[in-house]
């Protein structure tokens, strides 16, 4: 059977199951099981298996079980017959709500039941979220410039600057877009483009004042390579370029350019942000300067799980700190026309199943911060989808323009109708946020 025709078997149980049905909360995880079997999850019976066994096992428990408690009563005895005590352990600490350890979390990514850490994820995303809203931002990704002299081997963006195809978007460009991203509904850009060593911070400066003369617009700009980059050569300190930018008209900071917070895995992706405290300390100065930040995480290339709890540790134990981040974001390393896919052709597409995996136990972890992403843009919609069964509490941007990741590769779009469609037929409310998750628009459901 093709993945299509599987996929097909199994959306509409994803997407028709009444929302309020008895039976909703164990239908959802029948339906996860089923949609990660299909992208790569060993563990999970098959089709046909599922359908015979637990047909009979939910008539049971309709009956043992009050409405609306079956899936905690399957899940609460998958934990009771663990048979590792630590393991088991890990489980009933992330379920109580307790801070993980380093072993703990370990543990989670490489022994956890993957249907056990949705629902333990779920339950540490409704504390909270407990309403049972998701979000999603309308904005633009605006890449002014491809420009960089970093040269990261993961990217399929940057130009060096000789290039045909080189570029530095003029204003009156950047100003239309906007235009364009207001009258469609979006409330935001996210800017970004590289480390260009012709621009200094005279030039940002200039182009946010202009932008924010023109438009009521959330500026979520620039990357903490980028903020170095233009201290560097600006001859000014971090903090004080941080200032300069933030009294132009910077709103917050995206948290690209963390990618692995290890410094042997930084050293072989990107050498020249090989040192990971670089990365916290533009942060935590954004923070001390009132700028917040959201924080990332890109897997799924040269790393190990281990590597992925340090880099979430060293995230929590900054948050405990400046307390700036207000959301985390991880999302696969997407490879093709990268320099790093040419050097290790071997290098597999993190499946659907890892994705959900590091997704839970990252919000699992994460106590600090509200907010986790759901990435349908690198996953697809079907496992966007999913993720909010995995502690996403938000679909991110439908981004009416988006260049970096499908420079690598990666085409998937919705629009507004689509994702509102997707985030109630997973059984939620959807509602359209600001940057900050404050929201805007609630959703209600047509009939």
């Amino acid at each position: 059977m093709t993945l299509d025709s599987l996929e097909n078997k199994i959306n509409p149980y994803l997407i028709n199951c009444p929302v309020n049905s008895p039976a909703r909360e164990f239908e959802t995880t029948l339906d996860q099981s089923r949609l990660v079997a299909a992208t790569g999850f060993q563990e999970a019976p098959s089709l046909n298996e599922i359908n015979e066994r637990d047909s009979k096992r939910l008539e049971l428990l309709k009956v043992q079980a009050p409405q609306g408690k079956v899936h905690d009563s399957l899940m609460l005895a998958k934990i009771g017959a663990t048979e590792s005590g630590s393991l088991k352990e890990a489980y009933q600490t992330a379920l109580s709500g307790q801070r993980l350890s380093t072993e703990q979390g370990l543990m989670l990514l490489e022994a956890g039941d993957l249907n056990v850490l949705g629902w333990l994820a779920t339950k540490a995303k409704e504390r909270f979220h407990p309403q049972g809203k998701v979000s999603y931002l309308l904005d633009r990704n605006i890449n002014y410039t491809n420009i960089c002299r970093v040269g990261c081997d993961f990217c399929a963006f940057y130009r060096r600057g000789h290039e045909t195809d080189s570029y530095v978007l003029p204003k009156e460009q950047i100003w239309k877009k906007i235009e364009e991203t207001i009258e469609v509904g979006g409330t935001g850009t996210l800017m970004q483009g590289g480390v260009n060593p012709h621009l200094k911070i005279e030039y940002y400066e200039d182009l946010f004042k202009s932008i924010k003369e023109r438009y009521k617009i959330h500026l979520h700009a620039l990357s903490v390579i980028e903020i170095e980059g233009i201290a560097q050569v600006s001859r000014l300190s971090v903090e004080d370029t941080l200032v300069r930018l933030k009294a132009a008209g910077l709103d917050s900071i995206p948290g690209a350019g963390a990618e692995i917070l290890a410094d042997e895995i930084r050293l072989e992706q990107s050498p020249v942000k090989r040192h990971s405290h670089r990365w916290i300390s533009v942060m935590q100065a954004a923070h001390r300067a009132n700028l917040p930040t959201t924080a990332t995480m890109m897997f799924g290339a040269l790393e190990e799980r281990k590597h992925i709890i340090e880099h979430i540790l060293r995230i929590r134990d900054a948050q405990d700190e400046t307390n700036g981040f207000y959301a985390f974001i991880l999302w696969t390393f997407q490879g093709e026309h990268t320099e790093l896919l040419k050097k290790n052709p071997d290098l597999q597409q993190t499946s659907g199943a890892e994705y959900l995996r590091v997704l839970a136990v990252s919000r699992l972890m994460m106590d600090n911060i509200p907010n986790i992403q759901g990435s349908w843009v690198t996953m697809g919609p079907k496992i966007g989808q999913i993720s909010l069964h995995y502690g996403a509490n938000d679909m991110g941007s439908i981004m009416i323009e988006e260049n970096v990741v499908s420079a690598a590769g990666t085409s998937f779009s919705l629009d507004r109708k689509n994702m509102v469609e997707l985030i109630r037929r997973a059984g939620f409310t959807p509602v359209q946020r600001d940057t900050y998750y404050n929201i805007l628009t609630e959703h209600e459901e047509t009939h």
